[in-house]
């Protein structure tokens, strides 16, 4: 008779299981010129994200006709937040290529996330300054944008400057990955550079994607690997649209009539 070997899981740098978030927290209020801000962490991620509203649309949409508002993103990695200081990009004169990807990256999946043609002509700045990295910074910043973003239409809401939320449904993202022939969930710096296969999730709080980035890093994976890759995603951006519902109902206790067109961020028992 052959006795069975139990083969022991990988055991990962933060003593984490492999289907286990880092530990999130978000800080409402951080920047108190922006129309709402939050201080987003994952772990020793942190990245603080603010929404500005500018009373004005891009000379572009005036030109074209186009009716409704815009939502754009900047982002950012200060000086400080790596552990060899990074230069600013103003230095080279230009925006690096990671850095104009990333806030690309925002931009969409924000505007995914509200109705523009509800926001009257108005611009929706989301600036995403990245204080220490770790890892997934731009799936924290997407994370802590949206909850932003949520907070600062309900104010527009509550101060009569919008009849309606324009907020369609909250998006979130987290990193999965193949370390050592195991898939993860949430990667931390030490296990993303060393990752056989990296890929980013972007969702809705509906279970909808917004978008998948996915590559082997001089490796392939399988149809199974991918697909045990989404599980630990959508375990993982369950868990993180439920504290975004929270931290938004805390923030914000807005009226019945701003509640209207939110039942996927407050009461729907989901």
């Amino acid at each position: 008779m052959t006795a069975s070997v139990m083969i022991p899981r990988m055991e990962r740098q933060d003593k984490r299981l492999v289907d286990q978030l880092r530990p999130i927290s978000f800080e409402t209020g951080i920047a108190p010129n922006a129309t709402a801000s939050v201080l987003v962490t994952f772990g020793r991620t942190k990245v603080i994200c603010a929404v500005t509203i500018e009373e004005d649309v891009p000379r572009w949409m005036k030109v074209q006709r186009v009716e409704g508002g815009w939502l754009t993103a900047e982002y950012s990695m200060l000086p400080y937040s790596t552990l060899d200081r990074k230069r600013r990009d103003i230095t080279a004169g230009k925006l690096d290529g990671r850095s104009s990807e990333i806030q690309r990256l925002i931009g969409r999946s924000l505007r995914a996330a509200v109705d523009l043609g509800k926001i009257g002509q108005r611009t929706i700045w989301v600036d995403c300054d990245v204080l220490q990295a770790d890892g997934g910074t731009r799936t924290a910043s997407i994370t802590g944008a949206s909850v932003a973003l949520a907070i600062a239409v309900n104010k527009l809401v509550a101060e009569g400057k919008l009849a309606e939320s324009p907020m369609k449904r909250l998006v979130s993202a987290v990193s999965v990955g193949i370390l050592e022939g195991e898939a993860l969930l949430d990667l931390c710096y030490v296990e993303d550079k060393d990752a056989e296969v990296d890929m980013n999730l972007v969702m809705t709080d509906q279970g909808e994607f917004v978008e998948v980035q996915g590559s082997g890093e001089e490796a392939v994976f399988t149809a199974d690997q991918m697909n045990r890759m989404l599980e630990l995603g959508r375990k993982g951006l369950e868990e993180i649209a439920e504290l975004q519902r929270q931290v938004i109902a805390e923030e914000d206790r807005p009226s019945a009539g701003a509640l209207e067109g939110l039942s996927s961020f407050f009461g729907s028992g989901r």
